[in-house]
């Protein structure tokens, strides 16, 4: 792996908390968007597109929240010493699958 583990991990830790706050921010600006407009969504035609979006944001806004899990679970594993073994099977990790998916907590065979 050319990154350190911890710094690889901080580094996607830094991007999925940023990508969280910003759909944050873009999930508040869909919200305002929609304080201004038709309330009776069933004929307003853009009740149904604000709706989609704020789903979608928060689809986005909930996958960078796991992200930050799984890299606080991949940096506790480093502290522990175990990083890099199957949380399964206990076997070694392949370096190209840390190299892809640092915070991967099992070998490809028990994903």
């Amino acid at each position: 792996m050319d990154l350190d583990p911890r710094t690889a991990l901080q580094a996607e830790r830094a991007r999925a908390t940023k990508l969280s706050a910003d759909v944050e921010r873009s999930m508040q600006d869909v919200s305002d968007a929609r304080d201004g407009a038709n309330t009776d969504d069933e004929h307003d035609p853009e009740g149904a597109t604000l709706a989609w979006e704020r789903g979608s944001l928060g689809a986005v806004r909930d996958d960078a929240r796991r992200r930050v899990e799984q890299v606080d679970a991949a940096l506790g594993r480093l502290d522990a010493g175990t990083y890099g073994r199957c949380a399964v099977g206990g076997e070694p990790i392949p370096e190209a699958r840390l190299a892809a998916v640092p915070w991967a907590a099992t070998c490809v065979a028990h994903s």
